[in-house]
């Protein structure tokens, strides 16, 4: 059978401007400019020799043939949505990609992963290690964050993300509370000049900067620690900066400074003393690390097991704090 249907971005454009009532805030689910959705509209009007909207001062109103036919068109994406899952999920048990940053993939979920794997050996899990753009000199905006996740799950089914949870269309779960503190090797606190006994004594240490904070919260992290424990006089332009912690971590265990850092993710090295945190003061971030999965694919049985057992993994971390 042959199907003859306009273009598919176009059927989108007409939803998206449909359901919001508004082409700027379809341009911004669909990550385009309002322009592109404009004539995306027009397009797909002279392609039918049909008018779908009134287009009103202050408003867009739907016209009696595009509101007769978008019910049909809704369940027309959402069979599409379905098909999709299925081919995914064809292969066994499916395949499942998930997207994470790398200091996060390597120090809390490949520790763990062994034992989803173990439970769910007919899921084909697949870990890619995602970089994202960081925007200078402030914490990046909603477009930045928007194109990030459109960006990831592009060619992955799941996204674990450092921010603040604001993903509006996504599936979001916050997976992990956060906190930073310093950390540095155990040799520190007892080096015979200037042992690391009190806060004070930071400004007598090399400072090492993981700068997932000033990177996307637009803050480091040793301002966030030393605010909150009331310490002045500590030069932070001091000592070499890291864009993953993973790389700060590997710096602090030879001794050459202490790190403000997520310990969550130096916890193998903190069990076995290779690394200690030498005050109690733990400060809490604003930010945390969230799974994010498309709504479509949050049903796939795949996402839903590898979501459900992280999820329980999260609070068996929590349990333990």
């Amino acid at each position: 059978m042959t199907y003859r249907l306009p273009p598919l971005n176009a059927l989108k454009a007409f939803e998206a401007t449909a359901r919001h009532s508004s082409v700027k805030q379809a341009a911004v689910e669909l990550n385009v400019t309002p322009a592109a959705v404009s004539h995306q509209i027009k397009a797909l009007e002279d392609y039918l020799g049909v008018r779908l909207f009134h287009r009103r001062k202050r408003a867009l109103e739907l016209t009696d043939a595009a509101r007769a036919c978008l019910p049909k068109l809704r369940e027309g994406f959402e069979n599409l949505a379905q098909a999709v899952d299925q081919l995914r999920a064809h292969k066994g048990g499916g395949m499942l990609t998930v997207s994470a940053a790398p200091s996060f993939g390597a120090r809390w979920l490949m520790p763990r992963l062994h034992r989803f794997l173990e439970t769910r050996p007919e899921i084909d899990v697949r870990i890619s290690a995602r970089l994202r753009q960081a925007t200078e000199g402030g914490r990046r905006g909603a477009a930045a964050e928007r194109a990030t996740v459109d960006a990831w799950l592009a060619d992955s089914d799941v996204a674990i993300l450092y921010g603040r949870g604001d993903y509006p269309g996504f599936r979001v779960d916050r997976l992990l509370a956060l906190t930073v503190t310093p950390i540095c090797s155990p040799r520190l606190l007892t080096a015979p000049e200037h042992p690391l006994l009190r806060p004070g004594d930071l400004k007598h240490h090399l400072l090492l900067h993981d700068d997932t904070g000033d990177l996307y919260d637009g803050v480091s992290f040793w301002e966030v620690w030393l605010k909150a424990a009331g310490i002045e006089g500590v030069d932070l332009k001091r000592g070499p900066h890291f864009s993953h912690a993973v790389l700060a971590f590997e710096a602090a265990i030879e001794g050459h400074g202490v790190v403000a850092t997520i310990p969550v993710l130096a916890e193998a090295d903190l069990n076995a003393a290779r690394l200690v945190t030498p005050f109690a003061l733990r400060v809490p971030l604003a930010s945390a690390y969230y799974f994010v999965c498309r709504e479509d694919a949050a049903r796939r049985p795949a996402v839903a097991a590898f979501r459900e057992w992280l999820l329980a993994e999260a609070a068996r971390e929590a349990g333990a704090a």
